[in-house]
């Protein structure tokens, strides 16, 4: 079942001891306190992994403008762009050296296929990731909600826990990584 960001903060507000909500505007000290915190804490866990549902490979425009120095041009970056995992070009999604410099992807390369991590919609979001979102909210949430620092740093410890947790769980999703390029590796050969 998808869970919303309304029904996210709400397990969140729960696993606090707090009380739900049915909306970011309804006036509450919960809901305040849940739309101020919810984007951030979110676009921070879907950054800090190479989620397999958050990944996404694109053809880059490149833009009309070049760059004043050190690269030869400039390429726009997706919508929902949060982080780069790797940039290549013709068919590859690696092997490019590129530089991100605001909006914009700089390289010397005459085209770009960018495999990143970008903000999907939270019906996409796998249970496994809902519950190390939930478990984060509920951390962020602590403070604000409570004073208590101590309460806070327990729910720090179980958000750790859910991450890594589910970080196993996604990298399940893959073929496990190779070394490749490594020259003890190619003298065997």
């Amino acid at each position: 079942m998808a869970l919303s960001r309304i029904a996210l903060c709400s397990r969140g507000l729960l696993k606090l001891g707090a009380g739900t909500i049915t909306s970011f505007d309804e006036g509450t000290a919960e809901a305040e306190v849940a739309a101020n915190l919810y984007p951030s804490v979110r676009d921070a866990l879907l950054s800090s992994h190479p989620w397999s549902f958050a990944t996404a490979q694109e053809s880059l425009a490149r833009l009309a403008d070049d760059p004043v120095a050190d690269h030869a041009h400039a390429f726009a970056l997706p919508a929902g762009f949060l982080r780069v995992l790797s940039a290549g070009a013709d068919g590859r999604g690696r092997g490019i050296d590129y530089r991100i410099a605001g909006r914009n992807l700089l390289t010397d390369a005459e085209q770009v296929v960018l495999t990143y991590i970008y903000r999907p919609d939270e019906s996409a979001f796998p249970p496994f990731f809902d519950q190390a979102l939930i478990a984060r909210l509920a951390a962020e949430f602590c403070i604000p909600m409570t004073d208590s620092t101590s309460r806070s740093e327990v729910l720090h410890r179980l958000a750790e826990s859910e991450f890594r947790r589910a970080k196993l769980i996604d990298a399940q999703q893959d073929t496990p990584g190779r070394i490749e390029d490594f020259s003890l590796v190619e003298v065997r050969s």
